[in-house]
């Protein structure tokens, strides 16, 4: 009789960030749970936002995420402008929404090429994958080349390329002269026939089948993709404003986790970000993008968590389209920012992050001071359906040879290109068999 005891141990998940491990109970031949721990040390940023000055927040939450700073500056700006009861209007609203279209070039083409492909290709790294065929180190080349036009797009509008500096609650601190998008615009239309070709790339990958009956919980916008703006929405009906999240959404504890998770009320599991965005904006995507959407060979709505890849791109190249509108229609403020005067308020907010919907609440006292902030990250919002996948993955793999299991629960995990630091550096797997 074969040994039922049996560990399986990933010592280093490369390609996410953060530090976690995960841990597979089985009983005979059946998995009875999963447990995706962080270990990663709390970082306190609500606590560290509590009796400091409101406007503080966008620059102290920008430090949350070295690759999504735009995402905690945007949720944070628009839900302080929800409690002081103001209203950003054009052309300043079209300047966020373009420095947001940066933020996902950067990190969509990051995860794609850089942490995401090897899985498809078979290698561990995408130095390994650039080295093994002059083709891929093309591949490379052409993403550094894409990754740069989002990064100038943030440096820009941001004013610098990591925790921008230039983002203000009521606008910005400065807005850039139409003369210097100029060189910006051409950037963007070399990287638009770069993004065309990543998205026939990834659509040829061998992507391994899967249909799960997910909650896709995402953004809707009457008139747009949405960003920055929108109801929040699900294909199970679901139809909510942000400030309204918490009567839907709860945040609670596990034993084994550093990191909360984020459940629908009730107990359900529920998926945020490019598959749930896609799935319930396509239609509002760039004629570009759609395009390149039938042809992917992708049938849509898809519930492949593997296809996420191929949206990703999707993305990028809706975000290149758009920025390219956003330019040509530009016409400069004739202030930085929208003036308002100061008052104590409730607000929350919700806005889409690379990896999905990203909520902040604040209550702002008399003083001016932060009185409470809550952030709930995308990244905790999947934890529990990342579980749930590989409850339905383990068993698939649970006769493999130890390397070749890792690697393929590494690649259910980076699926969701999770962030656990805002995600995972060390990932160690462990199966108990009883």
């Amino acid at each position: 009789m074969a040994d039922s005891r049996r560990t399986i141990r990933i010592e280093t998940l490369a390609r996410v960030e953060g530090e976690g491990a995960l841990t597979v109970h089985v009983r005979d031949g059946q998995v009875e749970d999963v447990r995706l721990r962080i270990f990663e040390a709390p970082r306190f940023f609500e606590a560290i936002l509590r009796g400091r000055a409101y406007h503080e927040a966008p620059d102290v939450t920008a430090r949350i995420c070295g690759i999504c700073p735009v995402a905690y500056q945007m949720s944070a700006c628009h839900a302080l402008e929800a409690a002081l009861g103001l209203v950003v209007p054009e052309p300043w609203r079209s300047l966020r929404r373009l420095l947001y279209c940066g933020e996902w070039i950067e990190s969509h083409v990051l995860h794609i090429v850089f942490l995401h492909a090897p899985d498809f290709l078979g290698y561990e790294s995408a130095i390994a994958m650039a080295q093994a065929r002059p083709e891929y180190a093309e591949r490379v080349r052409s993403a550094l080349r894409l990754k740069k036009a989002g990064n100038a797009i943030v440096n820009l509008v941001g004013g610098r390329e990591i925790h921008p500096i230039n983002v203000r609650v009521g606008g910005f601190f400065r807005v850039p002269r139409p003369e210097e998008l100029v060189p910006l615009a051409e950037t963007l239309k070399e990287a638009r026939g770069l993004t065309q070709e990543l998205v026939r790339w990834v659509s040829g990958f061998d992507i391994p089948s899967a249909d799960h009956d997910y909650e896709f919980v995402a953004l809707r916008h009457g008139a747009e993709y949405p960003m920055n703006e929108g109801r929040l929405v699900s294909n199970r009906g679901l139809d909510c404003a942000s400030a309204e999240f918490p009567d839907h959404f709860e945040e609670h504890q596990v034993p084994y986790s550093n990191a909360l998770q984020c459940r629908r009320k009730g107990g359900g599991a529920y998926l945020v970000g490019p598959l749930a965005r896609w799935n319930l904006n396509h239609d509002h995507a760039s004629p570009v993008a759609q395009e390149a959407a039938a042809e992917s060979g992708i049938a849509w709505p898809c519930r492949n968590p593997y296809a996420g890849i191929v949206v990703r791109a999707l993305e990028v190249l809706h975000a290149v389209e758009e920025a390219l509108r956003l330019i040509a229609e530009y016409q400069p403020p004739a202030t930085p920012s929208v003036p308002y005067e100061p008052c104590a308020g409730v607000g929350a907010w919700i806005t889409e992050a690379p990896r999905g919907i990203l909520y902040h609440r604040y209550a702002i006292d008399p003083a001016g001071k932060i009185a409470e902030a809550v952030i709930v990250p995308p990244t905790s919002q999947n934890q529990r359906q990342i579980e749930e996948d590989l409850i339905r993955f383990v068993p698939s793999v649970l006769d493999l040879p130890e390397d070749a299991a890792a690697w393929r629960c590494e690649q259910v995990v980076r699926n969701y290109d999770p962030c656990i630091s805002c995600a995972t550096h060390s990932l160690k797997l462990k199966v108990v068999r009883r």
